[in-house]
This record gives structure tokens, C-alpha cells and sequence, in this order.
């Protein structure tokens, strides 16, 4: 997601599930049971209007729209959108998921869409990609394209767990990757004029303990999860 370079997913956008599938192994599940845990997630935080209303979503730093079918299913109302810096990744998603959502590339370091567009937008491990000095200037693009009140949802790999940390190193796409501790990524949401900021750490068990699962809503603030989210509303 850097501001200048050539995009740097453009040559795993083919690859991208199958590598994604092998970097996650250890977890016992497929690329399709992290995208629906976040939809999923966001839909229970939305509560009822998930279902009800027409709400707009963006899924910023799409890749190749991998979470869009579980975004249709969480929200079946909802006008979809996808934005990526990779031009490749995009073109993929429109040829798979053109039916279920609008996509669009990233050009000129600007979201493309116009201000306050969106009742909720969502990032899901995106920043870990974006330079530390640019992170600011995407988390005020958000902002910007979020309407008053809308919500933001940050996906972010935890760096207090070390299998996440062994999934990041062996993960081709992710070479480049700085993680960012929770701590830094509920400082930039505070910063980008928003409100009501808080944080949870998630994904805690893998297959071979599904059976534990259950107990993941009352376990958010243990930080062992391999993902944590933080969710904040736009002032």
C-alpha cells in the first residue's frame, strides 16, 4: 500500500489464495474462514441495520475480493465496494466478484471515492503493509471517505502471539510486512478524528479446538488472540 512503488501485489495476485492457504496451514483453516470471521465480526457489531438497512462498505486494500462473497452473505442489503493499489488484484476481483460489488484501483495515493461515501469501511491486515510514515495519511483518507458517524473496522495480526508471528515470516507477500502493535493502531485512529475507539483481540483457537470458539466474545482482552480488530466511529 506505499504511496510511490510499483504495487508490489501485482505479482502474488494470481497466487494470492493458494499462497495465503499455505502461510496459514498451522491454523488448520482456509483463507474463506478468515474472511467470514471478519464479515461476520462486523455484522455483529452493526447489529440489526445489518440486515436491514442499505448500507454502503468498503473494503479497503480488497486484494483480489476474497471477502466479498462473505460480505454479501453478512450483509445482504448493502451496496459493496473494493479498493487496492494493485491493479492486477483488482482486475481479478472484477472477473470474480463483479456481480456482488464495485472495484476500483487505488491511483494518485487517494481512495477513489468521494468524501463521506460510506457507513462502515474495513481494512483487514492491510496496514501491517503500509509504511509507518504513511500510515497517518491512510487512516485521515478513511476518514475522509467515511460519512459522519460511519464506522471503521482495522484487522490487524497481533505481535504478541508467535504463531502470527511465524505465519508473517513465512508468508511470501507479507516481506515486507512491520507489524503494528495494538497500541499503535488505536494512536492513529485517535488521531484521525475519531471516536469512541476500542479494540479486541480475536481468532484465539485453531480447527483442532473449534469446540472452544464459543468462548471467543468474552476472551477479547486477552491479548493471545492472532488477530486483533480496532473499531472506532468516525466524529
Amino acid at each position: 500500500m506505499k504511496k510511490s512503488d510499483k504495487p508490489e501485489f501485482d505479482q502474488y495476485a494470481k497466487e494470492y489464495t493458494d499462497l495465503h492457504q499455505a502461510s496459514i496451514e498451522i491454523s488448520g483453516e482456509d483463507p474463506a474462514f478468515f474472511a467470514a470471521y471478519k464479515a461476520n465480526y462486523i455484522a455483529a457489531q452493526i447489529g440489526l441495520d445489518a440486515k436491514t438497512k442499505s448500507l454502503s462498505i468498503l473494503d479497503f486494500g480488497c486484494g483480489v475480493g476474497n471477502t466479498t462473497t462473505h460480505l454479501r452473505t453478512a450483509f445482504a442489503s448493502a451496496d459493496l465496494y473494493g479498493a487496492d493499489l494493485s491493479g492486477e488484484s483488482i482486475r481479478l476481483a472484477i472477473e470474480s466478484h463483479a456481480h456482488e460489488a464495485t472495484f476500483r484501483t487505488i491511483e494518485n495515493s487517494r481512495i477513489p471515492y468521494a468524501d463521506q461515501s460510506f457507513d462502515v469501511v474495513m481494512a483487514a491486515c492491510v496496514f501491517h503493509h503500509i509504511p509507518p510514515d504513511e500510515r497517518n495519511y491512510w487512516i485521515a483518507e478513511i476518514r475522509r471517505v467515511l460519512k459522519p458517524r460511519g464506522q471503521v473496522f482495522i484487522f490487524e495480526h497481533n505481535v504478541l502471539n508467535p504463531l502470527t508471528l511465524k505465519t508473517v515470516r513465512d508468508c511470501p507477500f507479507d516481506e515486507d510486512a512491520i507489524l503494528l502493535p495494538r497500541s499503535e493502531l488505536l494512536g492513529l485512529a485517535r488521531r484521525g478524528n475519531f471516536e469512541s475507539v476500542r479494540s479486541r483481540y480475536i481468532v484465539f483457537f485453531p480447527r483442532m479446538l473449534a469446540y472452544l470458539r464459543p468462548l471467543e466474545p468474552a476472551m477479547g482482552w486477552i491479548p493471545f488472540g492472532a488477530q486483533y480488530v480496532v473499531q472506532a466511529t468516525a466524529a
